[in-house]
């Protein structure tokens, strides 16, 4: 009888220690499960531009945090990975429609930020010189009609200067309109092909401008209205016909050949001017 409670006594004993040991074995299997979730969890890439969208319980503002934890100030992103844009149509209640209409806005307005923005020039101002002159074979044309041009022509500083001299040299005590008909018979024969080819020849060449002569063209500053004048000439102003070459005084000149040779083809002032 004795020795048989002392085996049941062990039997007990046995059966506790054998518990103790189930236990620890299954909190063990769990740490160890736990531990490799944990380590999966951190090995798993994050994109730093993907950002999980939580939205707050109804009623309140809406908000987004990153996966890091870090708070955004906007719930609605330019730039929305699928992820988000899935995950914003079921916070804000957008609908698929109403979606793709707010993404097409997006995107047409990036293309309208990154094209070029292409503006016609401006055109040149009558009151200023312009740095092209265009030509056919007989006429000067204006801005407006430089695409049927045959030739151009690059106006420079120098002979801009040289130019409205020849006419304040020519036509100083003259009608304005006077002052711009000189500047068409040196532009005339800048187009022609019976005259040289720039305008510093024009006014140079032999015998043909009287203050060249006697020396005058070096005295005399353009004022206001001869600048003006020439001008809207350079732009297209006419006071005498494309086909106009010659001008003079019959009061001063002392040689008429011009004026017995050649057609006449308005008179301005004291200055007739002849075809």
């Amino acid at each position: 009888m004795y020795i048989f409670r002392q085996s049941r006594y062990v039997a007990l004993l046995i059966g506790a220690i054998l518990v103790s040991l189930g236990a620890i074995c299954l909190l063990q299997q769990n740490l160890g499960k736990e531990r490799t979730g944990n380590r999966n969890l951190s090995a798993m890439p994050v994109n730093p531009e993907t950002k999980l969208i939580i939205s707050a319980p109804p009623l309140q503002q809406h908000h987004a945090i990153s996966i890091q934890g870090e708070r955004l100030g906007k719930p609605i992103l330019p730039n929305l990975t699928t992820l988000e844009i899935k995950i914003q149509q079921t916070d804000f209640g957008i609908s698929r429609s109403e979606h793709n209409e707010l993404l097409a806005e997006q995107i047409w307005l990036r293309k309208q930020a990154l094209e070029p923005k292409i503006t016609e020039p401006a055109p040149p101002d009558k009151n200023h010189p312009p740095d092209q002159l265009f030509f056919t074979r007989t006429k000067l044309l204006n801005h407006e009609e430089k695409e049927d041009a045959t030739w151009s022509y690059a106006l420079g500083e120098e002979e801009l200067l040289l130019l409205q001299k020849i006419v304040m040299a020519e036509a100083e005590g003259e009608p304005y309109e006077g002052k711009v008909a000189v500047a068409n018979v040196v532009l005339n024969r800048l187009r022609s092909a019976n005259y040289p080819d720039t305008i510093k020849e024009v006014i140079y060449q032999k015998s043909q401008f009287s203050p060249v002569r006697n020396g005058r063209l070096k005295r005399v500053s353009p004022n206001e209205d001869t600048i003006h004048a020439v001008n809207e000439a350079l732009n297209g102003r006419r006071e005498v016909s494309d086909d106009t070459y010659y001008f003079l005084s019959l009061k001063l000149a002392k040689d008429l050949t011009i004026a017995r040779t050649k057609d006449k083809a308005k008179v301005i002032g004291n200055h007739t001017f002849y075809k």
